[in-house]
């Protein structure tokens, strides 16, 4: 026989924010911030679903929470909820949020890490695709970037993989890129295609680092049309949503061609 609570588990959050807050958040991934009285961020997650994140939040047991948990939910009064197109856009503004906000709740992510660059180039009948440190002399770069780097590889991967095998899909796509797991370089074959076409989708990529994402969507678009099973088109779909919420949080870039002193994208030449 269950025993009956004397006094029921505290809801500091309920209470301020209404239960209404919780039910109503949004099912799809995203990120939230938890602020305080005077609107400063504590904490900063993410989540593949916000609703059934935040539903985590909605009981504050003392006996079962560390002390820190329960410090933040006490001083919580507000939350800010920022939907993104899948879980790694999650990801990728959560990193962001967290190297420019560095809220006190957050252990981890708060200071910047290695500098990197998404680098691609034609090579033989591969496009190449990594992420680096150093931008090796005849590799288009766009950066320096945080961790999102690696996100947007992972993404850019998929796409040109789509773009020029619309016959294979996901299904056909090399172990583990569906997931992001590439290795240091990516090469996407494309060994049926021409020198030109593998050219055109280098410039699509140059496109895109000038905050242009539509010409390779609409390359990727025009490549798969034929594809009609729902979840390739879903997840087509909600890659082609990230690729362009990419693009528009790009600022002008104005480097010199082979230096990146600002975000943004060239061609490493020869020292």
């Amino acid at each position: 026989m269950s025993q009956l609570l004397l006094f029921p588990d505290p809801r500091p959050l309920v209470e301020r924010l209404g239960a209404a807050f919780f039910r109503q958040a949004p099912e799809g991934a995203g990120v939230y911030l938890m602020r305080d009285a005077a609107d400063r961020v504590l904490y900063v997650g993410k989540a593949k679903s916000i609703r059934r994140r935040l539903a985590a939040y909605r009981v504050a047991n003392p006996d079962r929470l560390p002390r820190r948990h329960l410090r933040l939910l006490q001083n919580v009064a507000r939350i800010e909820l920022r939907e993104c197109s899948d879980e790694s856009a999650a990801l990728a503004k959560e990193s962001e949020l967290l190297r420019e906000l560095q809220p006190p709740f957050n252990r981890a992510g708060t200071w910047p890490g290695p500098r990197r660059f998404v680098t691609w180039r034609t090579a033989a009948e591969n496009l190449e695709l990594a992420v680096s440190t150093v931008v090796e002399p005849g590799w288009a770069f766009y950066g320096p970037m945080g961790a999102g780097a690696l996100h947007l590889r992972a993404l850019l991967a998929r796409l040109c993989w789509r773009g020029l095998h619309p016959d294979r899909g996901l299904a056909g796509m090399p172990q583990g890129w569906a997931s992001g797991r590439l290795g240091k370089v990516t090469a996407v074959p494309a060994r049926q295609f021409p020198a030109p076409d593998l050219h055109l989708l280098s410039t699509h990529l140059a496109a895109l680092f000038d905050g242009d994402a539509e010409p390779l969507a609409a390359w990727v678009l025009a490549r798969t049309a034929a594809q009609s099973h729902p979840f390739e088109v879903s997840n087509l779909a909600a890659d082609l949503d990230a690729l362009r919420e990419f693009a528009q949080r790009l600022s002008p870039p104005a480097p010199e061609a082979g230096h990146a002193v600002e975000s943004g994208w060239g061609i490493a030449n020869s020292q």
